[in-house]
């Protein structure tokens, strides 16, 4: 057998790049000296797009990429370029649109035709082998052949890919907090009042969704849309897309009961979940819920935590070229292995026909919800059993890069945690990992960097790095007062008001407008399994105008949260984190000055009751905050002023009594 030779993509860091370092494909990595080669050659361009985690990209390089047949097809005629989504969310941003205008329909993998200058053309998601030989068959008959239908098509598909999303702001929010009521109710009606979610399939969590009811609820105390969070939230960590015996969950269920998942996991989802879990804790004071937390955490801590403190990013879907067979178990393996404890097992998990999955393999499923300290307890001794035989197994492929914007969801995650359960290791976990960025993700000219692996940093930071890392560094500073924090925050907020912003669409682009150069430049307003890093600015903009008495931050959030206010009222599935932002306006906000020996007790109490929305400080005659600043610490005595709109109530000595205060 012939040793294979490398192509281009040896030289890369990324691992998803590295998996396809040996096709016979001559891949190579996105740059902008290779357009300007396909210029140059007039060569047209194959971009196909993915992430080490997909389970379809996988197949797509077995059937094809890994042919010498279909392999000498591509090279002949195209310039071929492997894309890591994660590693370049704003090339994928680019040509997802594309594919999405074209079919109506997007995925990964990604795989785009384009001239050489960059302008797409035609693509889709996977092509089984032949139907994608006859693709590059007809594609390369086209070029040849009806050169000038090519260009008329790339010309309207880059117009519509340039029509404005933005809707014409108002000069002022208007409304109340009942305009949002028929929407809410009507999004309701049309969820699943059984497994929960939406009511369709494949199901993704969505935590933005509900973190939005979650704030909601608190002002409206509706007793359907309590029933529809707890059903969800009860439904997802019953079924099998939470990894029962482990800890942590898959990135969606392909069924509407969520029990197969599609068996990734993704450092985002359980950022957003263990927040999700942890404030749903704080509010319902469910067990089950704060069980879920730390048992999320023991697994990132396990097998998504580097040397350094960073979070890596995924984890395969497959092992040995079969998807979840790490996770899945047989009855004989679990009657082997548990012996007595069968039939308790048995008892607490549905071992059923129902449970069964391909080839009679078993995806473990709660029967219910139900707390019990006496069997969680047997369950937790029964899953290090269970733990430790899986770990012989063959372990999914690891992507272990670091992203900026994801490590910094993972920060809150742990900080959210920490709120709820007063757990150390959690804030000393967020601590370290926010020390690992200021390390390796922070540019010479103090700028975000978005990649980390092995020892080198890469890639221009995006919105959604700037967003989540300014988002986390908020509360870092109200769990620990250390205004290093906040300098670093506001630090990064003037980059992206320079770079991202745009004050005449009242918007803020996804890349740079001094570092990017792709043939469009794209807003991202809409959430997806990530809320949109548009609102997430938004958000933190409204934050800091809190705490810094900033004037000119809060004339912007409000700018945004009026130009967005429409598509949420709309369709606020996809715009949840915009209806959060209009909450926050709609609703009294507070400013809450803790001075005292205590104070850092009393702000730990402030925060164990998430609602309503408020910020909280520190005061003392340094602070770089003006509201802290006229609120000089007492040393000795307590006292916690709580304000609102420019006015702040007679301080009180407890954190109790300050929580009557507020409304």
């Amino acid at each position: 057998m012939s040793k294979k030779e490398p192509n281009d993509l040896i030289h890369s860091s990324s691992p998803y790049l590295l998996q396809h370092a040996y096709n016979p494909v001559k891949w190579q990595a996105w740059s902008d000296t290779l357009i300007e080669k396909a210029v140059k050659e007039q060569k047209l361009l194959l971009i196909s797009i993915g992430y080490s985690a997909c389970h379809w990209c996988h197949v797509m390089e077995r059937e094809s990429f890994e042919s010498h047949e279909v392999a000498r097809l591509m090279n002949e005629n195209f310039i071929c370029i492997k894309v890591d989504r994660e590693e370049r969310p704003d090339i994928d941003q680019v040509y997802m649109l594309a594919v999405q205008l074209m079919t109506g329909r997007g995925g990964w993998p990604l795989n785009c035709f384009a001239l050489p200058d960059g302008r797409p053309f035609y693509g889709g998601t996977y092509f089984p082998r032949e139907q994608w030989k006859n693709v590059l068959t007809n594609i390369k008959s086209l070029w040849e052949n009806e050169k000038d239908r090519v260009y008329d098509y790339a010309d309207k598909l880059l117009e519509g890919m340039q029509i404005s999303e933005i809707a014409k702001p108002e000069e002022h929010l208007t409304g109340e907090f009942n305009d949002l009521k028929n929407t809410v109710e009507a999004w309701i009606k049309r969820s699943d009042h059984k497994f929960g979610g939406p009511d369709r399939a494949p199901k993704f969590p969505l935590p933005v969704n509900y973190s939005f009811l979650l704030h909601y609820n608190h002002y409206r105390q509706s007793k359907e849309i309590e029933k529809h969070i707890r059903l969800t939230l009860n439904k997802i960590a019953a079924g099998g897309i939470y990894d029962q015996t482990g800890g942590g969950f898959a990135r969606y269920s392909t069924d509407i009961n969520w029990k197969v998942p599609h068996f990734e996991k993704m450092l985002y989802d359980n950022a957003q979940l263990v927040s999700l879990y942890s404030k749903a804790y704080l509010v319902y004071k469910d067990k089950r819920y704060k069980e879920i937390v730390e048992q999320t955490l023991e697994f990132i801590e396990r097998e998504f935590t580097g040397q350094h403190g960073e979070f890596y990013s995924a984890l395969d879907a497959d092992s040995e070229y079969e998807e979840g067979k790490f996770y899945i178990w047989t009855h004989a393996e679990l009657k082997k292995l548990l012996k007595d404890d069968y039939e308790f097992f048995a008892s607490v998990y549905d071992l059923s026909e129902d449970a069964t999955w391909e080839n009679d393999h078993l995806i473990l499923m709660r029967k219910d919800m139900s707390y019990q300290e006496d069997t969680e307890a047997r369950i937790r001794s029964i899953n290090k059993k269970l733990l430790a035989e899986r770990e012989k197994r063959v372990r999914p492929g690891l992507d272990d890069k670091a992203l900026t914007s994801w490590n910094a969801m993972m920060i809150t995650g742990y900080l959210d945690a920490y709120i709820a359960t007063g757990n150390h290791r959690y804030l000393d976990a967020a601590k370290r990992n926010h020390q690992f960025i200021m390390q390796h993700m922070i540019d010479e000219d103090q700028s975000l960097l978005h990649a980390y692996r092995s020892g080198k940093s890469s890639v221009h930071g995006f919105l959604e790095d700037y967003a989540f890392m300014i988002s986390a560094l908020i509360k870092l500073y109200e769990c620990t007062f250390n205004e290093e924090y906040l300098e670093q925050a506001n630090r990064l907020t003037a980059i992206s008001l320079n770079e991202f912003y745009d004050d005449v669409s009242s918007t803020f682009y996804f890349t740079s407008k001094s570092k990017s150069s792709l043939i469009v430049r794209k807003p991202e307003i809409n959430d997806n399994v990530v809320p949109s890093s548009g609102a997430v600015m938004a958000h933190n903009l409204f934050r800091m105008a809190h705490l810094f008495s900033d004037e000119h931050y809060r004339a912007i959030a409000e700018k945004l949260a009026v130009t967005f206010k429409p598509m949420f009222i709309n369709y606020p599935e996809g715009y949840a984190h915009w209806g959060e932002l209009l909450i926050n306006f709609m609703q009294p906000h507070y400013e809450i000055i803790v001075t005292g020996k205590d104070a850092e007790k009393n702000s730990a109490s402030l925060h164990e009751h998430p609602y309503p929305s408020r910020v909280v400080m520190k005061g003392h005659t340094n602070s770089i905050l003006p509201s802290a600043k006229e609120k000089p610490d007492t040393k000795e005595k307590t006292q916690i002023f709580v304000c609102s709109g420019k006015v702040c109530q007679a301080p009180v000595s407890t954190a109790a009594q300050a929580l009557t205060l507020l409304v």
